[in-house]
């Protein structure tokens, strides 16, 4: 094989962004991925086999901090964990990029304000196709114009719940949603959240981003490739070669640029992996910072209604954002889940009839309650021997349980006298971001503000372990736009 000029590790949401926007600079673009393209089979739309059987969970094993193992929420396939995700993307508001004070402590400041990222936001909604509605959201950012697209439409049931929570003083908005539902419809009636998407209307990262970047004749996809470490050239100053593993067997590749894109967790055990101290490590940062959603699922149940939604995830709330509504600090994110039928409860309450859990079901309302982890170095991933260990300290739990506090009781004001909550598994990495994060001091951060190791001058890490902070909203379009910014930055220096 010919060394390329670029080698991007991984085809997620932040590798096949990157790669889009590198595509016609005419660079000799290799991608290398874990997985394979995922196919259009019978289980993409079967609920018993997602949520009951863990038909698409990965094969492996994490360990937590006292050795036990865990199978991580990761998917290994073309367009990474966007394949399954709920398709929200929404910006980081204005005020995270400055710096937020909490009830368990500070968020801090990022490297640079929100009008920096501002255009990128702009230019990866027009990517990813982004359906929703500017002017509904309260603490929306600054924009430069409304979506492309009108939002996803509420169902009668959704529609109805907006309407219970709009006359009882909340402000319900249009979720800025990666979904043309008609398409999605049209293979099948099922929610898309948490469902994997063979193509089928997701505005996922390989059908927005990494399937247009390969028409390219200059890029490449090899899948199934494995990487298992970075190796510095002798002076240790640059990136000489990628070592993968392919049908069992060890290769190498030598490019001019590194461009690492394998998630959270996996970028960071690449780079601890690649030396005893872990390249790109003068700050003895990699690893650290690790940073995951504190998420609970909130069902509303009212015996006179009925819920005959087929997707449901159409609005959320940012009421309680930036501030608990009685001048205290912040509680977080409000939207609503996928739609739980009977059928997914049953992968939790597997003693309860089937039939019983959908009549349930369909007299509730669900939502996902979302609070800002804190960056904490002492929350970390690390390795022991070739087996990855994620030690994860949650944070800002005053919040969370604050923002549950408020959503029930306007839930029962609403009309929904019984709420009942179940804390997301602490071993489920969940949005997971922060492990090789940005900055401007190499002893404080492995990564200067553009993604670019300040060890090593020809690697960049473009996936969600650059981000300072994890926020209160879904991380996948503030990947994007940072991946949009960081091509930019290739393009104009990187061979500087």
């Amino acid at each position: 094989m010919p060394s390329p000029d670029i080698v991007i590790i991984g085809a997620g949401m932040g590798g096949a962004t990157i790669a889009h926007a590198l595509a016609p600079s005419g660079a000799e673009i290799l991608i290398l991925d874990k997985g394979g393209q995922l196919p259009d089979r019978p289980e993409n739309r079967d609920a018993r086999a997602i949520f009951q059987r863990g038909f698409f969970r990965p094969e492996e094993s994490w360990y937590d901090s006292d050795g036990r193992p865990f199978n991580p929420g990761n998917y290994y396939c073309n367009g990474g964990n966007s394949k399954f995700y709920g398709a929200v993307l929404l910006r980081y508001r204005a005020e995270d990029f400055d710096g937020i004070a909490h009830a368990d402590g500070d968020a801090p400041a990022w490297p640079f304000r929100y009008g920096e990222l501002a255009p990128y936001y702009d230019e990866a909604e027009r990517l990813f196709k982004v359906r929703g509605k500017a002017g509904e959201d309260p603490t929306e950012p600054p924009r430069s114009g409304d979506f492309a697209f009108p939002p996803v439409p509420d169902e009668r049931a959704i529609a109805e719940v907006r309407e219970r929570l709009s006359r009882i003083g909340l402000k319900p908005f249009s979720l800025p949603l990666g979904v043309d539902i008609d398409t999605w419809l049209s293979h099948g009636r099922t929610p898309w959240d948490a469902f994997p998407d063979a193509r089928t209307g997701k505005m996922d990262a390989e059908t927005c981003a990494l399937l247009p970047a390969l028409e390219h004749a200059n890029v490449r996809l090899k899948n199934h490739c494995e990487v298992r470490r970075l190796i510095p050239a002798s002076d240790g100053r640059r990136i000489e070669a990628v070592e993968y593993r392919e049908a069992g067997e060890l290769k190498r590749v030598t490019p001019r640029l590194v461009v690492l894109a394998a998630g959270a967790v996996r970028s960071a055990a690449i780079l601890l992996a690649s030396s005893p101290e872990g390249l790109a490590n003068r700050s003895g940062m990699v690893g650290r910072h690790f940073m995951n959603h504190n998420l609970s699922a909130m069902i509303g149940v009212d015996p006179r209604f009925t819920n005959d939604s087929i997707y449901q995830k159409t609005f959320g709330l940012n009421d309680f954002y930036l501030g608990d509504g009685k001048g205290g600090p912040p509680l977080g994110n409000v939207q609503l889940l996928g739609r739980v039928s009977g059928t997914i409860l049953k992968s939790d309450l597997r003693k309860v009839p089937e039939f019983m859990l959908n009549a349930v079901a369909r007299k509730t309302i669900d939502f996902l309650i979302m609070s800002e982890d804190l960056p904490d170095p002492s929350s970390r991933v690390r390795l022991d021997g070739e087996k990855i260990v994620l030690e994860w300290r949650r944070s800002n739990m005053t919040a969370h349980e604050g923002l549950k506090g408020v959503m029930r009781q306007a839930l029962k004001q609403a009309g929904f006298p019984i709420v009942l909550t179940h804390l997301f598994d602490r071993k489920t990495p969940s949005h997971q971001c922060g492990t090789i994060r940005i900055g401007v001091d190499p002893r404080e951060a492995p990564l200067d503000p553009f993604g670019r190791a300040f060890d090593h001058p020809n690697l960049f890490v473009a996936d969600a372990s650059t981000l300072v902070t994890s926020a209160a909203v879904n991380p996948s379009l503030t990947v994007a736009a940072l991946s949009l910014r960081t091509a930019k930055h290739i393009r104009e220096h990187a061979y500087s």
